[in-house]
């Protein structure tokens, strides 16, 4: 028989795990999550105001580093272009910078910006030719706010139109706070 005290062990210690797989920041808090834009000029768009600005929608299909494939998912948000602009524009040489509120960054050339200069890949993670690729600063996925879990309230997020291309993940910014350009 086993001891009923172990049994509670396990119980408890299954609990702790799953608790750290919850998503346990509700979107109502998204209210208070802000975006600096920085560049010729420097401003703060709270997340409803991000929300209002012109969006776009498509298929977002990431790899992670270690070969881990999440999605294809459908996504909405506002095209980094539109920021960039939104921060005083930036010139062929400049750099844009995607910041999260963990401390992790992204460094972006402008073709990327545009969506170009990304590899793509199938299914079976074999490189294949771009199709037109858009960069959001996602709000929205799947129809729902962006969970917390999935890099919500805002993450950066590279569509397309059809659900089977695959991108890196690690341009996949979670949490973002912060886009700055960084003029050369």
């Amino acid at each position: 028989m086993i001891p009923v005290r172990r049994i509670i062990l396990v119980l408890i210690g299954a609990l702790i795990l799953a608790s750290g797989c919850l998503d346990t920041t509700p979107a109502d808090d998204y209210q208070d999550w802000n975006l600096t834009l920085a560049g010729d000029e420097e401003m703060v768009l709270t997340h409803p105001e991000i929300r209002a600005l012109p969006a776009a929608e498509g298929y977002g299909y990431s790899v992670s580093t270690v070969g881990i494939k999440h999605g294809p998912n459908r996504y909405r948000g506002v095209p980094l272009a539109d920021l960039v602009l939104a921060a005083g524009g930036a010139g062929e040489d400049d750099l844009v910078y995607v910041s999260a509120e963990d401390g992790y960054l992204w460094v972006f050339g402008m073709d990327q910006v545009r969506g170009e200069g990304f590899f793509t890949f199938d299914e079976n993670l074999k490189e294949v030719a771009p199709p037109p690729l858009r960069v959001i600063l996602a709000y929205e996925q799947d129809g729902s706010p962006l969970p917390f879990n999935e890099g919500g309230p805002l993450r950066l997020v590279i569509i397309t139109e059809s659900p089977d291309v695959i991108t890196e993940g690690s341009s996949w910014v979670k949490w973002v706070d912060r886009v700055e350009v960084q003029r050369r």
